[in-house]
């Protein structure tokens, strides 16, 4: 991954060494494979840090770029590393840095548990993009190298990446202390990567790096918790509660897919018709709307009687039938009811029907206009 010169060519095994730009890449460090020498020359980038590294310290690092010959001619710049490197062991490990930034990927291996007041305990995974650069490159190769013996760039992200998600972790039990639920996270997604920002700054101060912007940001809910989220907003959408939810969507299925034949589907869309009202009346309760109201049949009209000439029914009062025009009786001389043909006797009042003269007493016929006895006018 670098270029390393002169070994073979140098009476004291002087060499140059420089780090290839087509080497680089995605490689946020690369160590020299092998001790430095005293003379050796170092070739620093613009893009580029050399730190010197032995015993389980960084002694020095060059940020400024040049070719940098460990003699006493680069004094006071590789000064202080020459004085270290003229002990009893001259020799030391270089690493170099790069000053670009870097955009890596990090997602949860393990589910985060978090205490919702709704849904108890909640497991949430997360996923997410990050930018990052070397600011402190003393701090950064004591820590990766120094300390966890990490040599290769690979290695060195992976570290970074568990840290993210450890320090995403700590953000959001920061929020539901202050009492954030699992259904407001995906609403906060920007704030939380704003609140990372800020408290990343100390938690990656160790590790000489510096995170400057959080992307793509996704928390992963349950699929249990998600359908239960996606419910609660379709209600506040809708303006119901939960029964009235269910019941809709009883209602619908039982439309759709109604199982057990003819009468499995009868009774399916019945109950979804019912349930449909009990869903319209819960809306109706939430949104201050009436029930519809079901409108009454009208009630048949009744039974008339059978007309004298064709058997037809004639409505009650009616004087001749409506189907052969046949007069159905006169009307009572006392109180005037409709009288069956014949009649002697209203059968409403009890009068008698059977005239009479008002002079001799004689019985008048239905239409006389004189008296057949003693000729005395009847009107």
């Amino acid at each position: 991954m670098g270029i390393i010169t002169g070994d073979k060519g140098s009476i004291i095994g002087a060499a140059t060494i420089l780090w290839e730009d087509g080497e680089k890449r995605n490689n946020v460090m690369w160590k020299v494979p092998r001790n430095i020498k005293f003379n050796d020359n170092i070739v620093v980038r613009e893009d580029e840090i050399a730190v010197f590294f032995r015993d389980g310290k960084a002694l020095d690092y060059i940020d400024r770029p040049d070719r940098y010959a460990l003699t006493s001619i680069n004094a006071p710049i590789v000064g202080k590393i020459v004085q270290r490197l003229s002990g009893v062991q001259q020799q030391a490990e270089v690493y170099y840095l790069q000053k670009k930034v870097f955009d890596g990927k990090f997602g949860s291996k393990q589910p985060y548990v978090f205490e919702d007041k709704t849904f108890q305990l909640v497991k949430l995974s997360l996923f997410g993009e990050f930018r990052y650069k070397v600011s402190e490159p003393s701090n950064f190769i004591n820590y990766f190298v120094g300390t966890l013996s990490l040599t290769r760039a690979p290695e060195v992200e992976e570290r970074i990446k568990e840290q993210v998600v450890t320090s995403m972790y700590n953000v959001l039990g920061k929020l539901k202390e202050k009492g954030m639920g699992v259904v407001n996270l995906a609403a906060n997604l920007k704030n939380i990567e704003q609140i990372f920002l800020e408290d990343s700054k100390t938690d990656f101060a160790p590790y000489g790096i510096v995170i400057d912007k959080i992307s793509g940001l996704y928390i992963n809910l349950p699929e249990e918790v998600q359908k239960a989220v996606d419910t609660r907003a379709s209600m506040s959408v809708l303006g119901t509660n939960y029964m009235g939810y269910q019941t809709g969507q009883a209602m619908r299925e039982a439309a759709v897919n109604p199982s057990g034949g003819a009468a499995g589907a009868g009774v399916g869309v019945g109950a979804g018709i019912g349930m449909g009202y009990m869903m319209m009346n819960q809306m109706g309760q939430t949104g201050g709307q009436q029930p519809p109201v079901v409108a009454t049949p009208p009630s048949p009209p009744p039974a008339g009687a059978p007309c004298v000439k064709c058997g037809a029914s004639v409505p009650q009062g009616a004087k001749f039938c409506p189907a052969c025009g046949a007069p159905q009786g006169t009307a009572c001389v006392k109180c005037g009811a409709s009288l069956p043909a014949g009649a002697k006797f209203c059968p409403s009042c009890g009068a008698s029907q059977q005239a009479t003269c008002a002079k001799c007493n004689a019985k008048l016929e239905p239409g006389t206009k004189f008296c057949p006895s003693c000729g005395n006018p009847t009107g």
